[in-house]
């Protein structure tokens, strides 16, 4: 990012981001439990992802000198996981959610005229596009037709 401070949208955008990024590795770690051995690859490579992405963003947001949210001690499970098909449907379910953050990021990245906001566009977009990936996979790994959705992230 260039020298230009966030602005409070894109800073509140980021912290949300980095929240859904906290579920996502909390998330995951019970799909691991419960997924198909066919899927462990994905289900860590998944893992990693989101750890990766959350770690980043928080350097992002702690070099605009904002202190990024912490991990809760736990977290709502949208989805009852107690097998490989329903790991797989929270996985999916992660993916959408942390596709939402993601798009919210993009949506409140505030172009200045000097380019200010365009690694953090690229960043957001870049993630949304990963997150959209992830969810394909697992909604089709579920049968889903179709496996991808018109606008990922969109509520």
């Amino acid at each position: 990012m260039s020298a230009t401070r966030l602005n409070t949208d894109e800073q509140q955008s980021l912290a949300d981001a980095v929240r859904a990024e906290h579920a996502a590795v909390y998330a995951y770690g019970l799909v691991a439990a419960y997924a198909a051995d066919e899927n462990s690859a994905a289900v860590n490579a998944a893992g990693a992802a989101h750890r990766s992405r959350r770690d980043a963003t928080m350097r992002l947001l702690r070099t605009d000198r904002v202190e990024p949210p912490q991990a809760e001690a736990g977290y709502v499970i949208p989805v009852p996981v107690t097998n490989p098909a329903t790991a797989a449907r929270l996985a999916a379910e992660v993916e959408n959610e942390t596709a939402l953050a993601w798009r919210s990021v993009l949506e409140r990245s505030t172009p200045t005229g000097d380019g200010s906001s365009t690694d953090l566009r690229a960043i957001a977009v870049t993630a949304l596009t990963d997150c959209a990936v992830r969810m394909a996979t697992w909604r089709a790994a579920l049968g889903e037709s179709p496996p991808t959705t018109p606008f990922p992230g969109k509520p």
